[in-house]
């Protein structure tokens, strides 16, 4: 496909995005422009297609709407496309080791020698800079999620072991904060033509989005222990119930008003351990809080999902069904909103179901126009934008400085 026949829609319209990374947390940065009308290109290596692309239907949802160019970067040829594709760039997200693009020469300051209003993200497991034996380190999602703190404050209670929270977490918000920081930096690119480069660690994305967990632990108290169905260590209701049958729900009784509701429903005024104000049930509360588990745990144990559902939502009780993947298609607000929509998927040559382009935006919407490509698939058309004639194209792909499948 070549840039002129994409079409023209969304917010980000006119943004070029250069991605150079594999697996997610560097490439879906990427997809979120694409989704909002950026034209974005993704290199991928020329030594081995992207892993991620043996992840089920994964490519045709998280490369949707780029464009694809497999190309040796390292090869004097292959770094003359990478150096011509960063001239016509607004962001360059890259993605490896931590020190990477200096140790190629590549550095900040020689990108912006190229581009001097480029925004370039590096995505990595534990920054551009600190100690060398922890910059240069490989990193995948578990690994973020376990150095950051978070993988020991999920799952069971001692002694079970700690659990990674799936699925690939910290690869999906690297991605959301790598995507919002670059967003920053290029409104002040725009107004002042002077580019900004984003230091992206995983570790550290999972340790900003803890709470109270981490600062309350590092400020005087102790580790946190692991909570398994409890939100807090607090609380004496846990997220989730099982209900007759045998599909799960969960409830947030939280606020005065709410707490009446809850009682009423469940038939608990006028018991004394219930007068006193209260805006939630907690570990401490003793006996009100017991009742009102043990009338929960009876309400679930004697009622549907569904039921037990439309019975607290309809008393504005906050609450929802744990919803499979089957029960997301057939809901009436997953439809109304067109949550899931379907596109062709050009590596399986077949129409896809999945989630849209979210948030929605009213005036400027993102649409989807194609999946993920095949690898490779835009080779010639990038390479002739750029000013190759079809002779060197093909010479290099004669040279292996470029591939398609």
């Amino acid at each position: 496909m070549k840039a002129a026949d994409q079409p023209r829609f969304g917010s980000m319209e006119g943004v070029r995005v250069l991605g150079v990374g594999t697996n997610i947390a560097g490439p879906v940065a990427c997809t979120f422009f694409a989704e909002q009308g950026a034209s974005v290109i993704q290199v991928e290596s020329t030594k081995a297609p992207d892993m991620f692309r043996n992840m089920g239907n994964a490519w045709a949802i998280e490369h949707r709407n780029s464009r694809s160019i497999a190309l040796d970067v390292r090869s004097e040829k292959g770094e003359e496309v990478l150096k011509k594709l960063i001239a016509q760039s607004d962001i360059l997200i890259e993605s490896s080791k931590g020190g990477t693009w200096k140790r190629w020469g590549l550095d900040d300051e020689a990108l912006w020698a190229i581009n001097p209003a480029l925004v370039i993200a590096h995505v990595s497991g534990y920054g551009q800079t600190g100690v060398d034996g922890y910059v240069s380190r490989a990193s995948f999602d578990t690994i973020g999620q376990a150095f950051g703190g978070y993988v020991a404050v999920n799952g069971m209670p001692d002694p079970a072991l700690p659990l990674p929270v799936v699925p690939y977490t910290c690869d999906y918000v690297t991605a959301l904060f790598t995507a919002m920081a670059t967003s920053m930096a290029l409104y002040r690119a725009r107004a002042t033509g002077e580019g900004e480069s984003i230091d992206v660690a995983q570790y550290e994305v999972m340790a900003r989005i803890q709470g109270n967990f981490l600062i309350d632990a590092v400020n005087g108290g102790s580790q946190p222990p692991r909570l398994g169905n409890f939100g807090n260590a607090f609380v004496a209701i846990p997220n989730v119930m099982r209900c007759a049958d045998g599909n799960c729900i969960t409830f947030a009784l939280g606020g005065a008003a709410v707490c009446k509701r809850a009682e009423e429903l469940l038939g608990l005024i006028g018991d004394p351990d219930f007068d006193l104000p209260h805006a939630g049930y907690r570990k401490a509360d003793g006996p009100r809080a017991q009742k009102m588990l043990e009338a929960l745990q009876a309400y679930c144990n004697a009622h549907s999902a569904q039921e037990v559902n439309d019975a607290f939502n309809d008393r504005q009780i906050p609450c929802s069904m744990i919803m499979t993947f089957d029960m997301m298609v057939e809901n009436e607000q997953y439809q109304a909103r067109n949550t899931l929509i379907t596109w062709d998927d050009p590596v399986h040559d077949k129409e896809v179901l999945g989630v849209g382009c979210i948030p929605a935006f009213t005036r400027n919407p993102g649409q989807v126009f194609r999946g993920g490509p095949t690898y490779g698939m835009d080779n010639d058309d990038v390479l002739e934008e750029l000013g190759f004639a079809s002779g060197e194209i093909e010479q290099m792909y004669a040279e292996g400085i470029i591939k398609k499948s």
